[in-house]
């Protein structure tokens, strides 16, 4: 059972759970992180950790279009090990919802 992140990472990219992740499965894009599924050991610890709640298990009905979405991109992205600070904005698109069709972004986040 893998963790899955949604869209309510987008345009927030809060960094707090690559810090508690113990084998380093997150990877990031320009304005959210996905999680490496064949990684991720369902630990869970990064679930409570996300401030926009973006974190969800992959038996979870939604999670579904998201399974693929991590899958896809984490073989793309870059991993990120690092806490860093959240985008500008984050705080003001936390709760913004139907992010994914107006605002997700494919290119890759910034390498550390």
């Amino acid at each position: 059972m893998p963790y899955v992140v949604t869209e309510a990472c987008i345009k927030c990219k809060y960094t707090d759970c690559v810090e508690v992740c113990p084998v380093d499965c997150f990877y990031e894009g320009e304005n959210m992180l996905v999680i490496h599924p064949d990684e991720c050991i369902d630990c869970g610890v990064c679930e409570p950790e996300c401030p926009a709640e973006a974190i969800i298990p992959d038996v979870e009905p939604e999670a579904d279009k998201w399974l693929e979405l991590n899958r896809e991109y984490s073989e793309l992205w870059p991993n990120v090990t690092v806490k860093s600070d959240p985008l500008p904005d984050a705080d003001a698109f936390k709760d913004v919802t139907d992010k994914f069709e107006k605002h997700f972004s494919a290119n890759p986040g910034q390498e550390t």
